[in-house]
C-alpha cells in the first residue's frame, strides 16, 4: 500500500475500534463485503471514491445515496469512513473495505472459535485437489455456481464466519490466487485477536506437547501469541520448517542436504 492508503487504513481501523464490540455482528461484516463487491464491480464508482480531488463530504453523500437504504447503521457508518478517506488507488480502497469486514467478522466469532484454523484447513483441502482449486478460482462461470460450491463444501462443517469469508473471497478475488486469499484473510483475523500465524512443516505430525512448547518458545521470540498451523510433508525428512509472515526458520534435514549440495557443486 502507498502512504496515503496506510493512513486511510489506520483511520478506518480506528473507526472500527470505536464501535461497541457487541454491535460488530456477522451481518455487519457481510454488509461490508457486499458493499465492497458492488463498488468493485463499477469502475466509475471506484474511480470517484479513490479520486483525491473529491471532497470527503461528497464521497460520504455518494455512499449514503447508494447504500443508505440497504446497509445496517453500523455498516453504513464504517463504509462511509473507509470510502471518505484518501486511498492511493482503487485496489487499496477495496482491500481496506475487505480488511475492516474481516476484522468485524473476527470480532463476531464466539469464544473458542478459530476462524484462521478453519481457513487453513479449507486451504489444505483445496490445494490437494487441482480440479477443486480450478473450480473455486476460475473467473468463468456464474457467481451463483461458486457460492453453491462453497456452501456444499463448508456449511455444517465450518462456522458461519468462515463460510461468509470464503464466499466473499471467491466472489471478489481481485487477481489473487486462492492460497493468497486465504492466507491474507487468516492473517488479518489472527491479528484482530492479537495473534500471528506460524506455519510449521514437519515430516510427521507433532505431538500436542511439542506444539505447545514450540508456541511458547516462538511467542517469547516474537513478543505475541501465535496460532500454529501444522503441515505434514515427508520430503522435509526431519526437523522443522517454520514460517511466520516473511520470516522462515528452516531446520529441516532437506534444507541441510540442499545446503550441502550447493557447497559441493560450488
Amino acid at each position: 500500500m502507498g502512504s496515503a492508503s496506510r493512513l486511510a487504513l489506520t483511520s478506518s481501523n480506528a473507526a472500527l475500534a470505536a464501535v461497541a464490540p457487541g454491535a460488530l455482528t456477522l451481518s455487519v461484516g457481510e454488509d461490508l463485503f457486499a458493499a465492497g463487491r458492488i463498488i468493485g464491480a463499477s469502475a466509475q464508482f471506484r474511480g470517484l471514491l479513490s479520486d483525491p480531488s473529491i471532497e470527503q463530504a461528497e464521497k460520504s453523500g455518494l455512499i449514503e445515496r447508494v447504500f443508505g437504504n440497504d446497509l445496517s447503521t453500523d455498516a453504513l457508518s464504517l463504509l462511509t469512513t473507509i470510502a471518505s478517506a484518501t486511498w492511493s488507488n482503487t485496489d487499496d480502497l477495496l482491500s481496506g473495505i475487505e480488511e475492516v469486514a474481516l476484522r468485524v467478522i473476527a470480532t463476531s466469532a464466539p469464544a473458542g472459535l478459530s476462524i484462521e484454523a478453519e481457513l487453513f484447513e479449507f486451504g489444505e483441502i483445496v490445494s490437494s485437489d487441482s480440479a477443486l482449486e480450478l473450480a473455486v478460482s476460475s473467473s468463468f462461470g456464474p457467481p451463483e455456481s461458486k457460492v453453491a460450491l462453497i456452501n456444499a463444501l463448508l456449511q455444517g462443517k465450518a462456522s458461519e464466519q468462515t463460510v461468509v469469508i470464503v464466499r466473499h473471497l471467491v466472489l471478489q478475488p481481485r487477481g489473487r490466487r486462492i492460497e493468497e486469499l486465504l492466507n491474507t484473510a487468516a492473517s488479518i483475523v489472527a491479528d484482530s485477536n492479537g495473534q500471528s500465524i506460524a506455519t510449521v512443516t514437519s515430516a510427521t505430525p507433532l505431538a500436542a506437547t511439542q506444539v505447545e512448547r514450540l508456541r511458547t518458545a516462538l511467542g517469547r521470540t516474537y513478543g505475541r501469541e501465535l496460532a500454529i498451523n501444522q503441515v505434514v510433508d515427508p520430503s522435509v525428512l526431519g526437523g522443522l520448517r517454520v514460517q511466520i509472515g516473511a520470516d522462515v526458520i528452516d531446520g529441516s534435514v532437506e534444507s541441510r542436504l540442499n545446503d550441502l549440495r550447493q557447497k559441493l557443486t560450488a
